[in-house]
């Protein structure tokens, strides 16, 4: 480190890492998302000078411009000629990065972004379910029909059923042969599996309900009456998390 990259005298003590990560970039570019998202550095503003920065979190000049790329590939920021890295606009944000989104769920209290992963997880799903009663194949409704008769007998143990329930509509989507709605759909559910507020405490009833869904799904594909197996699909999805949400009730929008 030269002298130029040292942290001044009398700095801000540095993040009290458990230990020290092994990519300081990226460590770096995981507080800064938490700190933009949460407001503490807003749209428009600029961030604190490459110096600064280096003595929050005592590193050289080169961690932090690689944590300041990163940023710029999130959409978080933008670096501007003689007026330094500014903060852009949420609308500019990429939500679909991980680091992004997880911040924004934590950040939001989830319902808003929640409902927005919803909506564009049912017009995926819904459109897959569509191709798949189109394309599926004997083994593939068989698999369908062995995941639900499962689920069935696994109603009152949520943390299998969550298991089945994510295989079968992996399954479907795997069907509709479309990867790239896969991988997103996939993507968004990663950032919240593990989400209280997403997931909620669903109990034996909300279980008998959800895989009712199912049925009706698979039969739609087995059936091979492409709008059935959507509309299934769209419904599905709507009720279970509307019920997760905030019981029958709901936003609107989210109705259709």
């Amino acid at each position: 480190m030269t002298a130029s990259e040292r942290p001044s005298v009398g700095a801000a003590a540095p993040p009290a890492w458990v230990s020290r990560p092994a990519n300081l970039a990226t460590a770096v570019a995981t507080e800064l998302v938490g700190r933009i998202v949460r407001g503490e550095h807003a749209p428009g503003a600029p961030l604190p000078p490459e110096p600064a920065l280096c003595s929050t979190f005592s590193v050289s000049r080169t961690v932090v411009r690689e944590a300041v790329k990163m940023l710029q590939e999130k959409g978080l920021v933008q670096v501007r000629q003689g007026s330094g890295t500014m903060v852009t606009p949420t609308t500019t944000w990429n939500l679909l990065d991980e680091l992004v989104l997880g911040a924004t769920i934590a950040e939001e209290g989830g319902l808003e972004v929640l409902d927005d992963l919803v909506v564009t997880r049912r017009l995926l799903e819904s459109d897959m379910a569509h191709v798949a009663a189109r394309l599926a194949t004997d083994d593939v409704v068989d698999g369908l029909r062995r995941l639900v008769d499962q689920m069935d007998d696994l109603v009152g143990d949520h943390l299998a059923y969550a298991d089945h329930d994510r295989a079968f509509h992996d399954l479907v989507m795997q069907a509709s042969g479309n990867r790239i709605a896969r991988a997103v759909v996939r993507a968004l559910e990663r950032q919240v599996v593990n989400t209280a507020r997403y997931m909620g405490q669903p109990h034996r009833e909300q279980c008998i309900a959800s895989n009712r869904g199912h049925r009706a799904i698979c039969e739609g594909i087995a059936a091979r009456r492409p709008d059935e197996a959507a509309e299934a699909m769209f419904g599905h999805i709507t009720e279970a998390w509307l019920v997760r949400r905030d019981g029958p009730g709901g936003p609107e929008r989210l109705r259709r």
